[in-house]
């Protein structure tokens, strides 16, 4: 998965936005890639252009730099600083389709989660992969966990986690969680022969996932997981705890078409284990 496309990360100075600069200067510098970091100043309640626009955007400027002041020097990587106006959700979305990777900080803590619903808003339309960043102290852990299911997406989720765990030395664990057995059990179907079989289908839908990895990737270590007891995203938030990176698709096989993020994505990113990386659909060619 090479790119000459820079990586970009929006900030608006905050303790979980320091964290994603940090976490996404790493990124650059690993990848050979330059960085930008971003700052949209949110004009749309402007009517029309007033005097002290000139200072929001001045301030602006001011806040970019800082942030590039505190990475520059720290790694190996060309940071240059740009500041958008416009809606900030629609900016970064827009923004999206001329980087190969877009990072923002989680939001602070709220009554639905940890993450604020304009993170979200980016992760569900951007047109590059998303990095979601609460801290980025990822001392003690190790691996690459990627969540599928069977679909287009998650396929695009792990062609990208194994290019990042065989650039960083890592393993990668795919995980496949589903619970259709145990529900069907507990409604009175019958058990053993019937959730058997739906394992054996589910772990064909597994191997197929990762079949082509040991030909693109011989010495990646790669680990298998089914889950059949929790919830698609209780288990990937539990088997991410201890790893550096989650990725997912942005949408499964389960999802409503019309929905940009999926259950399982919006269930992750809302209680966030650790960086996460959601890949998008947009660029990807549906079979008819």
């Amino acid at each position: 998965m090479r790119t000459s496309e820079p990586i970009a990360v929006a900030t608006n100075d905050s303790p979980q936005s320091q964290a994603a600069v940090r976490w996404a200067a790493r990124r650059a510098a690993s990848a050979g890639l330059p960085l930008i970091i971003l700052y949209v100043v949110d004009d749309r309640w402007v009517a029309e252009p007033i005097p002290w626009t000139g200072v929001l955007l001045e301030k602006a400027e001011e806040l970019v730099e800082t942030a590039a002041g505190r990475v520059r020097g720290t790694v190996p990587v060309e940071v240059t600083t740009k500041v958008l106006e416009g809606g900030i959700g629609d900016s970064l979305r827009k923004y999206s389709s001329k980087v190969s990777m877009l990072v923002v900080g989680s939001g602070a803590a709220h009554l639905g989660g940890s993450l604020t619903d304009r993170a979200l808003h980016v992760a569900a339309a951007a047109k590059c992969p998303v990095a979601v960043v609460e801290m980025d102290d990822l001392e003690g852990r190790s691996g690459i966990l990627v969540g599928v299911d069977g679909s287009e997406e998650s396929t695009q989720a792990v062609a990208f986690a194994a290019a990042e765990a065989d650039r960083e030395g890592q393993e990668v664990t795919v995980l496949y969680a589903f619970t259709g057995p145990n529900r069907w059990v507990k409604a009175g179907l019958p058990s053993s022969s019937l959730a058997e079989l739906v394992v054996e289908e589910e772990q064909i839908v597994l191997s197929e996932t990762v079949a082509g990895l040991r030909e693109d990737y011989p010495d990646l270590v790669v680990h298998k997981i089914m889950e059949t007891r929790k919830e698609p995203a209780a288990a990937l938030v539990g088997a991410a705890a201890a790893a550096q990176l989650l990725v997912l698709g942005s949408r499964g096989r389960g999802g409503f078409k019309r929905l940009l993020l999926g259950s399982t994505a919006h269930g992750v990113l809302t209680h966030l284990p650790c960086p996460t990386v959601i890949t998008p659909i947009q660029r990807m060619k549906h079979k008819k």
